[in-house]
């Protein structure tokens, strides 16, 4: 008994200085943001603000901060609900269409999940240069709304465990393919769309390197480059660069307060399968 309650504890103490870590960081961010720079340079990065200030906030958004964050919300919006739309339907024909190849196909392009994105990158910029689109809101869009290869992965798996008998039954009723897709398929499947619709939200909220080779100037800059921006033009004013920073996190972890239950259900979800 006092062998098991040694290793519980040894397992919290594990887990508790794990979360410590993580978090740590964060609230050190959140904490140096409401210094001034003066306290800033003049006592412990640990130490408390006194006073507190909102002024690097306000500094933040006068440099077009504001702006970053509504531009990089259409973004992640956008690509999240084309990229689930457009996953179903490609999961759905990989799992329960046939047709010749389908298996080549889809093995072909779950490959490209082996390509890192720098191959892609210059002729990409080509392409959108070609068609004019770059610096708008469509070049930052296109090449990641439709689809992607993990999330096909992932639902094909799913789709192919639910029993045909479902299916076949919704066919009877006189059911549609759109119609099983919309009524059995997506029902069935919530707790691997939260999955794949936090990891899309998180990482289009923090994509970097094609929003900065693709746009130019303010008008549709994103959160990451903005704050990489900052952080050049206000070199070593890190209350300044840490407040844009707290303001890009907050989104993402006011997310998953609100849907901290979802998330749970996903991982061991994910866990199980």
């Amino acid at each position: 008994m006092n062998s098991e309650r040694l290793r519980s504890a040894a397992a919290y103490a594990v887990v508790s200085a794990g979360a410590l870590l993580t978090v740590a960081p964060l609230l050190l961010s959140a904490v140096t943001a409401v210094k001034t720079p003066g306290r800033f340079a003049s006592g412990s990065p640990l130490a408390l603000p006194r006073p507190a200030t909102l002024d690097n906030f306000r500094t933040v958004l006068d440099y077009g901060f504001g702006r970053a964050v509504v531009v990089t919300a259409l973004l992640t919006v956008f690509v999240t609900g084309g990229q689930l739309v457009t996953s179903v339907l490609a999961a759905y024909a990989f799992a329960r269409t046939e047709f010749p190849g389908r298996d080549a196909l889809f093995w072909v392009y779950l490959g490209t999940m082996m390509v890192p994105p720098m191959v892609t990158l210059i002729p990409l910029y080509l392409m959108f240069a070609r068609l004019e689109l770059l610096n708008t809101f469509w070049a930052l869009v296109l090449p990641f709304v439709f689809g992607s290869p993990y999330a096909i992965f992932l639902l094909r798996q799913y789709f192919r465990a639910i029993p045909h008998e479902l299916i076949g039954a919704a066919r009877l009723d006189g059911a549609n393919t759109l119609d099983i897709i919309v009524h059995v398929m997506v029902p069935m499947s919530r707790p691997v769309l939260a999955t794949l619709t936090l990891i899309t939200i998180v990482s289009q909220w923090n994509n970097f390197m094609w929003p900065l080779v693709a746009s130019s100037g303010r008008s549709w800059q994103v959160l990451t480059v903005a704050t990489a921006n900052l952080q050049t033009r206000y070199d070593a004013q890190w209350t300044l660069v840490l407040a844009a920073t707290t303001l890009a996190i907050a989104p993402l972890v006011v997310l998953f307060v609100v849907f901290q239950r979802q998330v749970l259900r996903s991982i061991a979800w994910t866990g199980v399968k």
